[in-house]
């Protein structure tokens, strides 16, 4: 058989060509087909894009020894740094706020018990999940006074920590813990109460003022002597002091100074002119020793008496005195009414006589003002006096002692004099009447012994606060100006305030105005001469003024004053007033020398 026996004719070549292109054709929509069905059955879920939103991290927040004002299904109000502030409550325990609440008998109506809230003492927790509960747990040996509650238990008018998540509250914890007692004194991180001893202040304290209006306050507005204040605890620390109520205070703390030591007494004697106790020791293990009138007991730092820190000396009756044997003042030896108490501490023995401010007063007017003066001066003497120790009531001046005020110019001259029966008539006719601003505060009744005819403002003392204390002026005190103000209010002149004018206040002072309250009277108009300026002496005063504040004392440096240290004066040149105050007071001295020039602010050291 030869090749030609197995061509194809033309109509057979055609034919198979179109057999093989449609078999092509079929192929390729079998593949087509077929990629179709294991597309549709093998078909995945579309990936969603990731989120660009993170996961939410709650807020946690925890406001410490605020007070609670007010608490409803809505949420509480809290007075916290002097602002009310509102918040509703968060999830507790999977329930709302106003759905996870006490009933009278402490169950709880939300979901879960919270373990042990029935059993007498026990806290009463509720938190807002994890956080709460993580925040709740204690290091082990901590002992935790506070007690955590649920909404409608017993937090309203109470101190406590607040948490907060995502600005809604989620714990409570009540400080519960609380104390009552006579306030003896009060340092920078301590408070001493009768009975407690001392007890350390929290660093984060915070204190309310709970009468007439809520206010913030600190531990230097406490009633020193009383026991007007609660004091909350946590960990045996104090976190909150709350002044509960304002009541008339009849008894004032004097801090008796010694004339050797300033503050402090290195071995203070006393005895009485009656018979009296010593009472002293622990507040646990306290004791008394009886002794007979003008026995003489020697109170020393080592002594037994000082097992405690205080000792206390009463007389037998009430009108018994007792007598400070170290001591002397004009009047000899000074005896004082009331009661003793001694305070042993490192530099010393500090001695506070507590005695009723009535009878205080008794024995500083007329350290004050000369008895001989006419009743009526003495009367006003006593108001001023009497208010001014007040203010010092309210604010004491040595709380570290527990002191309102001490014996000295300092405050007020007090038992220096003996007294006398033209000043005690004058307290008893005036007996509790104090001076009020128009705002309805204290006013403060400053006093000096005598005037050139008129007065000055409170910034002779150059402290913030003199310039709050808009009632005082620098009035011209005449019989004339008196009487105008008393019948229609104003002043003929404003004297004080042209003597702020070198020229005027030389004109002034070198002339007399027998009108003038004071024209008799020794210190009215008063000169001083020098043949010659002692350069040590006045360095010696310069270093002193500078220790008790250097920002009065300037050194001109580079055209300009500033404080710093004085090295050295040399030859004094000259002398000048650079600058006056309301009423002519001398503002400013300036002190021109052979090693430099200085200017002098006014302050009393």
């Amino acid at each position: 058989m030869n090749r030609d026996d197995f061509k194809l004719s033309r109509s057979q070549r055609m034919q198979l060509k179109a057999f093989v292109c449609l078999l092509g054709v079929l192929l390729i929509i079998l593949l087509l087909l077929g990629k179709l069905i294991g597309a549709f059955l093998h078909r995945e879920e579309p990936e969603e894009p990731e989120s660009s939103t993170p996961p939410h991290v709650p807020v946690v927040e925890t406001l410490h020894n605020v007070w609670i004002m007010e608490e409803d299904e809505e949420g509480i109000l809290i007075f916290r740094e002097g602002e009310r502030e509102r918040y509703p409550w968060g999830e507790i325990n999977g329930a709302s706020g106003a759905e996870s609440r006490f009933d009278g008998e402490g169950q709880s109506h939300a979901e879960g018990e919270v373990g042990g809230a029935d059993e007498p003492g026990a806290e009463e927790r509720y938190d807002g999940g994890d956080q709460s509960d993580a925040g709740s747990r204690l290091e082990e040996g901590q002992q935790d006074t506070g007690q955590r509650y649920r909404p409608g238990t017993a937090v309203r008018e109470q101190v406590a920590d607040v948490t907060l998540t995502d600005g809604q509250v989620t714990e409570i914890c009540v400080m519960a813990e609380k104390i009552n007692g006579k306030i003896l004194g009060a340092g920078e991180d301590w408070i001493e109460v009768e009975g407690y001893g001392r007890l350390p202040l929290a660093a984060d304290y915070r204190g309310y003022r709970l009468y007439d209006s809520l206010e913030m306050c600190t531990a230097r507005d406490i009633r020193f002597g009383y026991s007007f204040t609660d004091l909350c605890l946590e960990d045996g620390e104090i976190c909150g002091v709350l002044l509960v109520k304002e009541e008339a205070m009849e008894y004032i703390r004097v801090l008796v100074r010694s004339a050797e030591n300033g503050s402090l007494h290195t071995q203070p004697v006393l005895t009485a002119d009656t018979g009296f106790s010593v009472i002293y020791g622990s507040y646990e293990d306290r004791k008394t020793e009886v002794h007979q009138a003008g026995e003489e007991i020697l109170f020393a730092a080592d002594s037994p008496y000082f097992e405690g820190e205080r000792v206390w000396v009463v007389p037998d009756v009430l009108t018994g005195k007792v007598t400070l044997k170290s001591e002397e003042r004009s009047q000899g030896t000074p005896s004082y009414r009331g009661t003793m108490e001694l305070l042993r501490t490192e530099g010393g023995i500090a001695v506070v006589n507590q005695v009723l401010l009535e009878e205080y007063l008794y024995s500083v007017v007329p350290s004050e003002m000369p008895s001989k003066y006419p009743a009526e001066a003495l009367k006003a003497q006593a108001v001023c006096a009497r208010t001014y120790a007040y203010g010092h009531m309210e604010h004491a001046g040595f709380p570290q002692y527990g002191a309102h005020v001490d014996d000295s110019t300092s405050y007020q001259v007090y038992n220096n004099i003996l007294e006398q029966e033209s000043t005690t008539t004058a307290v008893k006719e005036t007996y509790g009447q104090l001076l009020y601003t128009a705002e309805n505060t204290l006013a403060g009744t400053y006093y000096y012994s005598t005037s050139c005819g008129v007065g000055s403002d409170a910034n002779v003392w150059k402290t913030e606060a003199a310039s709050r204390i808009t009632y005082l002026h620098a009035r011209h005190l005449s019989k004339t100006t008196m009487a105008q103000v008393l019948a229609d209010g104003t002043e003929p002149e404003e004297l004080g305030e042209k003597l702020r004018e070198e020229e005027a206040f030389a004109a002034f002072i070198r002339s007399e105005n027998q009108d003038d309250f004071e024209v008799e009277e020794g210190w009215y108009r008063w000169s001083y001469e020098v043949e010659e300026l002692d350069p040590e002496y006045m360095l010696e005063i310069l270093k002193k003024r500078y220790a008790a504040n250097s920002r009065l004392v300037l050194t001109l440096k580079d055209g300009e004053y500033v404080s710093e240290e004085i090295g050295g004066l040399g030859e004094i040149r000259e002398l000048c007033i650079a600058k006056r105050g309301a009423g002519g007071v001398a503002d400013e001295l300036i002190i021109e020398a052979e090693k430099g020039t200085y200017k002098i602010g006014r302050a009393h050291v």
